[in-house]
């Protein structure tokens, strides 16, 4: 009795350890399941002191602000304003919980005129508080792709100033 007691529990046992282990890489060990951007930037918290930063360096660019139409939304549009509202664009795009509420990139963007110049200064300055705060390639990568994805509806002419 006692022998097939322990050949039980030793069954019983194996059987807990692989389950366990199937149930660790169905719930996403690592090498299973890959984490969101959002995840693999640290979460919200983050992604808005990024954000952050960002903005503080958009608003007073003398190379952005040279374009009238820019300068003047600067003056109009509060910079938390668009802090919230890119915040919430990254962590919803990044794969968080966060929805954007705002309207859409052309909608937003049409009336400013932005040039390949100009949107190029802007993706200067965005990799450069990416690096700032130390985001590795990878994710600088997603991001700078994903930033990439909006040009067709933010830059409005071909022109370099």
């Amino acid at each position: 009795m006692t022998t097939r007691v322990i050949k039980s529990w030793s069954t019983l046992a194996v059987s807990a350890f692989y389950w366990r282990i199937s149930t660790a890489f169905a719930q996403g060990a690592p090498g299973q399941k890959q984490q969101t951007l959002y995840d693999r930037l640290g979460g919200l918290a983050p992604i808005s002191v990024v954000v952050s930063d960002f903005i503080d360096a958009l608003m007073p660019d003398a190379v952005l602000n040279a374009n009238p139409a820019i300068d003047a939304a600067r003056k109009r549009v509060p910079a938390a304003y668009l802090k919230y509202h890119v915040t919430a664009l990254v962590c919803q795009t990044t794969g968080g919980p966060c929805q954007y509420q705002g309207r859409g990139m052309k909608e937003s963007h049409v009336h400013l005129n932005i040039t390949e110049s100009e949107w190029g200064r802007m993706v200067t300055l965005f990799k450069g508080v990416l690096a700032k705060h130390g985001v590795p390639a990878k994710e600088t990568q997603e991001l700078v792709d994903i930033v990439g994805s909006t040009k067709g509806d933010i830059v409005a002419s071909r022109a370099v100033k």
